[in-house]
């Protein structure tokens, strides 16, 4: 596997990630945490919440972000023992911001 390969492949999956927990329901603080076992519910899919579902812009927002995240990342990276991390943060954050630049130009030619 390609060097760029490997940078695309940890760049999606963390932010497939960050989407997934993005469409995560906020949970109630007024909800009781703890009932008794007899009154949990039962059966499959009893315990599932429901997911929200993103807009176009909130995906991207998230993408944005993650990429933002990486390069601030590797601008930290100054010493020259962090010069290898620091690239394949700038490598991952190249994949995200190329996504970023067919999404948004596929948004507007439509």
């Amino acid at each position: 596997m390609r060097a760029r390969d490997k940078a695309a492949v940890s760049a999606l999956r963390a932010t497939l990630a960050a989407l997934d927990n993005a469409e995560a329901v906020p949970l109630d603080e007024t909800a009781p945490r703890a009932a008794a076992l007899e009154a949990s519910p039962v059966g499959a899919g009893a315990t599932e919440a429901a997911r929200r579902e993103l807009s176009e812009r909130e995906t991207l927002d998230v993408v944005r972000a993650e990429a933002a995240e990486r390069l601030e990342a590797a601008a930290q990276l100054t010493a020259p023992a962090h010069a290898d991390r620091a690239e394949r943060l700038r490598a991952e954050a190249a994949v995200l911001l190329h996504f970023l630049d067919d999404a948004e130009g596929t948004a507007r030619s439509a």
